[in-house]
């Protein structure tokens, strides 16, 4: 993978975990579930906002994983899945899956950091993931989160319904690359006082195989039966140890306790202090004013001390991941806020053009009554101008009677105006002789 033209070494694996033994028969698992790995070389180095993984199957459905090494606008190494043929599905479509996400601590599995849920995931949403791990943590060099800057992340998807499948007991016991090993243990307490120190990036072609971690491995079985039998020859060997010695771990053991719980579990100085314990537990203690009791208590602090260190450990991380949550409660508040600002904002748009709709309608009801009234007024002269129109039709088919009632007329009142002038005249003949 070339990112930021740094070529980084990413080794990528895909199980499908059938009835995986007896580790899931205990919890009652049945089934399968699909786990990837994926490990990514130079991580510190990295400079995207984002990687994607290659696609991958489960059930017929393809998926992909989505990283933000810097965080996702959060100082929280961020994982997602995500459905990888969203864009060209069926509208409406779903799919439900089981999952879960973990930063391999690789210098002790138990304390990788885990999170699972349960998720419809839709058009809507497409993708579901977590802030998993505060950068701080990630890039802390005490922890096995970034050995030899490898960054180890494992995914596991399950596609049934299965109530609480997936858990942190089921990943960090259900693996057959188990990396509680003595190189990390080892490594881990060589840098437990060393400073961290930038480094320029190295192409990496042909890595050695003792900074590579390769995924196939012994089977844990075999594992746990050459390690449980070591255990049990060291323990008979009987090595006797001096007087100075034994002040030597009982001061180391000093040192520890005067540690808080979570000081101690981010030393990485369990590997030292466990053999303190052995010590002590193996010195001869007859010139000592320890008694049997005290010997015999002596060999079961080690395990006492790391399950407390390991439930302060888990309590910090309870409370980063409130935090987490508490910062994502911020950024929806903020969300919530701003939505609710441009709610007012629409809401008063809306109103202003309700106002300007009221105003137009206004006219046009105005406009209507003035039509209406034009309307009745043509109507008016339409139905005047057809009556004059039928009497002029009317007048016009008498109009030969008038004309001729007419000279009629115009002879007669020639007639009588030429009798008028002779009585006229008569008259006057009479008014002279008189």
């Amino acid at each position: 993978m070339d990112v930021n033209g740094l070529i980084t070494k990413v080794t990528w694996k895909i199980e499908v975990l059938s009835d995986v033994g007896s580790t899931s028969k205990s919890m009652g698992l049945n089934g399968q579930v699909t786990k990837v790995t994926w490990r990514i070389e130079n991580f510190s180095s990295i400079k995207a906002k984002k990687l994607c993984s290659e696609n991958f199957t489960v059930d017929g459905s393809k998926w992909q994983l989505r990283i933000y090494p810097e965080g996702n606008n959060e100082d929280f190494l961020s994982i997602y899945l995500v459905v990888a043929d969203s864009a060209t599905l069926a509208s409406g479509w779903t799919r439900y899956a089981h999952y879960g996400f973990a930063v391999i601590d690789q210098f002790d599995r138990e304390n990788s950091k885990t999170l699972a849920s349960k998720k419809e995931f839709n058009a809507i949403g497409p993708s579901w993931g977590f802030n998993l791990l505060p950068l701080t943590e990630l890039h802390n060099p005490k922890r096995g989160y970034l050995l030899n800057d490898a960054c180890l992340i494992e995914a596991y998807v399950f596609t049934g319904r299965t109530v609480d499948m997936i858990s942190h007991e089921f990943i960090v016991k259900t693996d057959l690359d188990k990396r509680k090993t003595k190189e990390g243990d080892c490594v881990k307490a060589a840098i437990g006082n060393q400073k961290t120190t930038t480094t320029k990036p190295v192409e990496i072609i042909n890595p050695s195989p003792t900074l590579a971690i390769e995924l196939e491995q012994p089977a844990e079985a075999d594992m746990n039966t050459f390690f449980t039998s070591l255990e049990s020859e060291l323990s008979n060997s009987r090595i006797v140890y001096s007087k100075e010695e034994a002040k030597e771990a009982l001061a180391k053991i000093n040192e520890a306790l005067n540690m808080t719980p979570v000081d101690l579990n981010d030393s990485g100085k369990f590997c030292p202090l466990k053999q303190a314990f052995m010590i002590l537990a193996s010195f001869d203690g007859s010139s000592t004013t320890l008694t049997i009791k005290q010997m015999n208590e002596l060999l079961g602090l080690e395990e006492r001390l790391k399950e407390l260190t390991n439930r302060a450990a888990k309590a910090v991380q309870d409370k980063n991941q409130l935090t987490a949550k508490e910062s994502i409660k911020r950024t929806m508040t903020r969300s919530l806020e701003s939505s609710l600002i441009r709610y007012k904002e629409v809401e008063t748009e809306v109103k202003q053009v309700d106002q300007i709709l009221a105003a137009l309608h206004e006219e046009v009801v105005e406009a209507q009554k003035k039509r209406e009234k034009m309307l009745a007024e043509r109507n008016g002269i339409y139905k005047s101008c057809k009556e004059i129109k039928m009497k002029l039709d009317a007048l016009g088919k008498e109009w030969a009677v008038y004309e001729a009632t007419a000279r009629v007329g115009e002879e007669e009142e020639k007639s009588v105006e030429a009798e008028w002038g002779r009585i006229k005249d008569f008259i006057s003949s009479i008014n002279g002789k008189i």
